[in-house]
């Protein structure tokens, strides 16, 4: 349950992010590899290095979007976007998997459910680190997934 607690954590924390327009960046079939971003992207996009040639085209775009924003925030926004860009770089595929779904089913809800969902979210945000990690500790698992016959 941590592992989806933690994913669903980096999905709120990083949608606003990911969804915000790449202002600026052109949408192409082709992104840089890491050996071809500028020494300022490499440091800002730095927990992402091991994997960043091994991310399609897209994502890679969306980072860069990112990427070009962190310089116009403040710095305390600058480091919050450096310490969650960290937690999703640590996520398994699998968690990241499940972090977009999360994403995109929360989007789908009506706008007074999706408000319902920030707010709590912002609740959350508002915690002392021990209180979540405890939350994150007492939260049950999800039941194991059926078997197929």
């Amino acid at each position: 349950m941590a592992q989806a607690l933690r994913a669903l954590i980096a999905a709120g924390a990083l949608a606003f992010l990911v969804a915000a327009p790449a202002s600026g960046v052109a949408l192409g079939p082709r992104a840089p590899s890491w050996a071809e971003l500028s020494p300022a992207q490499k440091q800002i996009l730095e927990p992402l290095a091991g994997e960043w040639d091994s991310l399609d085209a897209d994502r890679r775009q969306k980072w860069l979007g990112i990427a070009k924003r962190y310089p116009t925030l403040a710095p305390v926004e600058q480091e919050r976007v450096k310490q969650q860009m960290g937690a999703w770089a640590r996520l398994t595929p699998d968690e990241r998997r499940q972090a977009r779904e999360q994403y995109k089913s929360i989007n789908k809800l009506p706008p007074d459910k999706r408000q319902q969902v920030e707010k709590k979210w912002q609740e959350y945000q508002q915690l002392p680190p021990e209180k979540r990690r405890e939350l994150t500790r007492n939260t049950p698992s999800p039941p194991p997934p059926a078997s197929k016959p």
